[in-house]
């Protein structure tokens, strides 16, 4: 297969850096606000949009093949069931009532 000309990765790299550094910023700024029960919901949407930046520029997952895609996938679909496994035995305990 031929290399593929995807931009300046420069650039790409800059861009991904500094929203990175934006939405820390955000992260710090709402941890100042209590915003209830959705405390956890907002860290953890900002904390996700973080991390599909690095996998999909810092790890090239944006311009990989669609093999890739599927193991990425596949990666994070056995996280989610590993954590559902773990709430389910957390919240099944008695001593939480």
């Amino acid at each position: 297969m031929a290399k593929q000309n995807h931009g300046d990765p420069l650039k790409s790299y800059l861009l991904v850096f500094f929203t990175l550094l934006i939405l820390t910023g955000i992260t710090v700024w709402v941890s100042m606000i209590n915003f209830g029960a959705l405390n956890v919901p907002i860290a953890l949407t900002i904390a996700s949009v973080k991390a599909l930046c690095v996998v999909l520029v810092f790890m090239h997952l944006a311009h990989s093949e669609k093999l890739n895609w599927v193991f990425a996938f596949n990666g994070i679909f056995w996280l989610f069931i590993l954590m559902l496994f773990t709430l389910s035995d957390f919240l099944s305990r008695g001593w939480l009532q």
